[in-house]
């Protein structure tokens, strides 16, 4: 399976905004859920521009390990995210994606009226 819709998504997450795990699923209609968005971060090319600090656990907690979570720590905070513990306020950072229309648009009809 290709990851690449998942960083595409990601990428759009704005500076000092964070979006988690399982809304980045919903978005993407990822089969497995949030495990699989969790997957697809961890597999995510170093040095491609891919913002992985800033998806977060459902309740904005940072769930990666050490030495990763201090780092993902510091670049959130580098963007302004206030980070308690391990953990982000989501009323205030969370980021909600764009919403694609899932109906059609009606073709014009080239009949006269």
């Amino acid at each position: 399976m290709s990851w690449d819709p998942v960083y595409r998504l990601v990428k759009q997450i704005p500076r000092g905004r964070v979006l988690t795990y399982g809304a980045l699923a919903r978005a993407l209609r990822l089969q497995g859920g949030a495990r699989s968005a969790g997957r697809a971060m961890a597999a995510s090319p170093s040095g491609k521009g891919i913002p992985w600090h800033r998806v977060v656990g459902d309740r904005g907690r940072i769930l990666i390990r050490e030495p990763y979570a201090s780092l993902q720590r510091k670049l959130l905070e580098s963007e302004g995210v206030a980070v308690v513990g391990h953990q982000v306020d989501l009323a205030q950072h969370l980021w909600n994606p764009p919403h694609k229309s899932t109906r059609r648009k009606k073709k014009k009809s080239s009949r006269p009226s």
